[in-house]
């Protein structure tokens, strides 16, 4: 394995790179999880029941693997800048139009739009961050440009706290179109990858045969994204559902509540993904997903109000300290060659397999309580991703294009 040494050049313009990958993702966790924040508002002006406005997430979630496919393809063929301009405004546009559905049909179609558009930016702009920043540092600006994540559902709650209680759902869609105006700035300020130019393909043949051959990469990759996707969904989705349902919170409270487990989840991406610079991405993963399985009683139910604080705080510290490491692992383990398509779309194949999690979720909770339903899923997921990420190699530290 090669590795970069102390001494070794940082790439030009990686903390650009860096804060465009990290502002994307934001921003596309910021438009998702305003559908999950004003579920049960949707609901009743289409009247239509919880578990057909989960659905919609979950169609947003099965569309993301077309954009991965597309953007991965352009990415490793073109270069990752122009495709993530292209992205950015794309979904930038479906957002806003999502404001503006007559009904659950077009509403719906729009989601599946929109889950092209979040499917294709974080392989593209992980790929693009994760072959800039310095190798030794990798797994802790990993856990930064992966908490862009949560900090877009803490700017979702914030959003759903300020305007939801006095213009309804429909505005918090029309700030959805700010990522536009990221284009302009990646546009201005992001240098292309220095490893993209190196190792670009001179055809589509080319690149499609450096695909095929790392298939049983891909297969592993596929099977790892899904059970860390049942993971951060199952955890998430139907949170603010959790709330509302079972402890009667209003939409204010809703919003306060989720918001500090999401201030945990950035820590925790911070935190474990440091810890993977020094022990192993493998190690942190599953040492986070361990204690998650210890906060589960906790966060599902939990007696009083405070205790019900601590669980969400310390669960999505846990859950998203081991989704920081994800972005380092995943670009580690895949060729320079290819690294624009198989990370972004093995993750969204995963995120298809795991997409109906809510839903599945939303279907029991019609038969137990919401907490029950959860804390069932948690179990099982945590279970299931831990012995995958155990069973993978990993390239800890490796030199990109070496």
């Amino acid at each position: 394995m090669k590795t970069a040494s102390p001494t070794e050049q940082t790439p030009e313009g990686h903390w650009a790179a860096l804060l465009a990958g990290f502002l994307g993702w934001t921003l596309d966790a910021f438009d998702f999880f305003l559908v999950v924040f004003s579920l049960t508002a949707i609901a009743e002006e289409f009247h239509r029941p919880d578990k057909d406005i989960a659905l919609s997430i979950a169609v947003t979630l099965a569309f993301r693997p077309v954009g991965a496919f597309i953007f991965g393809l352009l990415a490793d063929r073109y270069g990752r800048r122009l495709p993530l301009i292209i992205d950015l405004i794309f979904f930038s546009a479906v957002e806003v139009l999502s404001g503006l559905a007559p009904n659950y049909t077009t509403f719906l179609v729009l989601r599946a739009l929109f889950g092209i558009g979040m499917g294709g930016e974080w392989g593209v702009g992980a790929s693009l961050a994760m072959e800039k920043v310095p190798p030794r540092w990798r797994g802790v600006l990993s856990g930064l440009l992966q908490e862009g994540y949560a900090a877009g559902y803490l700017l979702a709650a914030a959003c759903y706290f300020f305007v939801f209680p006095h213009w309804g759902w429909r505005p918090m869609f029309f700030i959805g179109g700010l990522p536009a105006l990221l284009a302009i700035y990646v546009r201005l300020h992001v240098k292309e990858s220095e490893v993209w130019k190196k190792t670009r393909h001179e055809n589509w043949s080319q690149l499609g045969r450096a695909i095929v051959s790392h298939w049983k990469l891909f297969i592993y990759l596929v099977l790892l994204m899904m059970m860390m996707n049942f993971v951060s969904h199952g955890t998430q989705d139907m949170y603010p559902t959790l709330l509302k349902r079972q402890w009667g919170f209003s939409p204010q409270k809703v919003a306060a509540v989720t918001a500090l487990s999401m201030v945990g989840a950035i820590a925790g991406g911070l935190v474990f993904g440091l810890l993977s610079d020094r022990f192993g991405r493998k190690r942190s993963m599953i040492a986070a997903l361990l204690c998650a399985l210890g906060v589960i009683p906790l966060w599902a139910f939990s007696p009083s109000l405070g205790l019900l604080v601590a669980g969400g705080f310390l669960m999505q510290f846990m859950v998203q300290g081991a989704w920081g490491v994800i972005p380092a692992h995943l670009t580690e383990l895949s060729p320079d060659s290819v690294r624009g398509f198989l990370p972004g779309f093995a993750y969204q194949c995963g995120v298809l397999l795991a997409g109906f999690v809510a839903y599945i979720e939303a279907i029991f909770a019609q038969r137990m309580s919401y907490a029950s339903a959860m804390a069932l899923t948690a179990f099982t997921v945590f279970v299931g991703a831990i012995i995958i990420t155990a069973l993978g190699r990993e390239r800890h530290g490796i030199h990109f294009g070496g």
